[in-house]
């Protein structure tokens, strides 16, 4: 288990990451959400050992992260962390040594991930000469080829089209089953939604949400509703919490403020002429994410 407990960092006047706390158990892959300057990066780097906290502290396994433990950790980092005029099986032997690898086990895992990634042509190949896609792959393959404990990807999907996103999906999901804990950073909401299975949301260093996606959806009481039919949208829209109706096409999509509304809704549409279409919609984690740093915002 990782335990991270009241982390606080300051540049200057500037706080980058406010008494955070969070847990994440063997196995579990966990999500750390915030927009650009929110403290996610901040937060990678004392996890990992890279900056060292204000106060607070960082444990595995009941155990303060040092160096010894490097071995246990991988880190994939949002900038490009590759050294562009070496290969890629240059590349690979450099991180996997500094990781207590021996020469010949370096030398299977990477055969075998080359392969399973689709880029065994590019073994030989400077990193400078792969796309963009495939440097992704290759800081990939660094990150996890000696098997830590703890994975931490900072928006490991960058520069990757949809079918390589869901292989390394799929990769990463087969990790946390044999027991790896990963955490996971990413602007893309859709991403998220799919893949963790708890998740934090970070505001200006400050932990503003948390827990299991399901848990969040039913605490946050917005809801859509789409409709289609002969309906009076002038009742509708003299509903108190109906808060926008949009046409989108042949059907309306109304937003509302919690269930209580969608029950009004309906009281009023069943009594149409025509109803075609009434289905109610949680709000996506896009939303709930715009909606909790807008408020914060507007404070």
């Amino acid at each position: 288990m990782l335990k991270v407990s009241h982390l606080s960092k300051s540049y200057g006047d500037l706080k980058a990451v406010d008494d955070l706390s969070f847990e994440v158990q063997d196995g579990e892959i966990y999500g750390l959400l915030g927009v650009n300057g929110a403290g996610k990066t901040t937060t990678f780097r004392m996890i990992v050992g890279l900056l060292q906290p204000d106060c607070g502290e960082v444990l595995l396994n009941d155990k303060k992260i040092d160096y010894s433990m490097a071995s246990q950790i991988g880190f994939l980092t949002e900038e490009r962390s590759l050294f562009t005029k070496m290969t890629v099986e240059e590349q690979v032997y450099y991180f996997a040594r500094l990781k207590g690898m021996k020469k010949k086990e370096i030398s299977i895992e990477l055969d075998q991930w080359l392969t399973r990634l689709e880029i065994q042509e590019y073994k030989n190949k400077r990193i400078k000469e792969l796309s963009k896609g495939n440097q992704q792959k290759i800081q990939f393959i660094c990150a996890l080829i000696h098997h830590p404990k703890l994975l931490l990807l900072d928006e490991p999907f960058t520069g990757l089209d949809p079918f390589n996103v869901t292989v390394l999906m799929s990769i990463l999901k087969e990790l946390a089953r044999e027991g790896t804990m990963i955490i996971f950073s990413s602007h893309r909401m859709e991403h998220v939604e799919v893949f963790c299975d708890r998740l934090l949301i970070l505001v200006e260093g400050k932990n503003i949400l948390s827990g299991t996606l399901k848990s969040i959806k039913e605490d946050f009481q917005k809801k859509k509703i789409y409709l289609s039919g002969k309906v009076s949208f002038k009742q509708l829209k003299s509903i108190e919490g109906v808060e926008s109706i949009e046409k989108k096409g042949n059907e309306y999509v109304l937003e509302v403020a919690s269930s209580k509304v969608v029950k009004e809704v309906f009281h009023i549409v069943k009594q149409s002429e025509v109803l075609d279409k009434f289905m109610v919609e949680d709000a996506s984690l896009n939303d709930i994410f715009v909606s909790k740093v807008g408020e914060l915002k507007h404070e």
